[in-house]
């Protein structure tokens, strides 16, 4: 079948409905789907082949048992690898929902402080963090200035550098403090992730619960 193209005659209704809209697909090309005169040719173990014709690329995959794929399009000419592409898709497929299953959500937590705090409030305020990042959370340190105290940022720059200080063994400063408005603000990060504080934290109930005296009947 056929359609009228306006100033250009008439061309096949196929290749227009190529472009109303169809999925853009995301997969490399494969084997005959790879339409260019000549490729750059890498072998399955990543050895330069060099640049042959498309024919011998293709020939040379069926004769290997495998799978001519293009891996860089906009090459001139495109380089293409050999390789069992079905075998490649499946462990790409698991490596990326392993790493889904062991991703962990990281939460910020945030601690206010004043910069004329007293030291028990600090002391308090510091063990908020100790368990945040001991809990594998990210923590946000927010100096409030008030009036006067606008003046003298290097208050709350002293006050920050002394809690980093203070948990450095637990965590590191993620970024640096910085004035916001009134505020000063510095993000610590936890020198553990997510799921080894998690696991370490099951481990440590496991441990106590099998220290803990069974109970005998009298």
């Amino acid at each position: 079948m056929y359609a009228e193209s306006p100033g250009h005659g008439r061309a096949p209704t196929r290749i227009y409905a190529r472009y109303l809209g169809g999925p853009i697909s995301t997969e490399p090309r494969i084997n005959e789907r790879i339409r260019v005169p000549e490729v750059r040719l890498v072998g399955p173990n990543g050895e330069q082949v060099g640049i042959v014709s498309i024919g011998d690329a293709l020939k040379l995959a069926q004769e290997s048992d495998l799978d001519l794929v293009e891996v860089a399009a906009t090459a001139r000419p495109p380089v293409c690898k050999l390789m069992d592409y079905g075998k490649f898709k499946y462990e790409s497929a698991m490596k990326a929902r392993e790493a889904r299953r062991n991703q962990a959500h990281t939460i910020i937590k945030e601690i206010k402080l004043r910069p004329k705090i007293d030291p028990h409030d600090y002391e308090t305020k510091k063990g908020h963090v100790v368990r945040f990042l001991k809990a594998g959370d990210k923590v946000k340190v927010t100096i409030m200035f008030r009036g006067r105290e606008q003046s003298r940022p290097e208050l709350g720059f002293r006050l920050l550098q002394r809690l980093a200080e203070d948990v450095t063994e637990l965590g590191f400063v993620e970024s640096q403090p910085k004035q916001d408005g009134r505020n000063m603000i510095m993000v610590i990060g936890p020198h553990k992730k997510k799921a080894e504080a998690k696991a370490e934290k099951a481990a440590a109930r496991s441990r106590t619960s099998a220290d803990e005296p069974a109970e005998t009947e009298a």
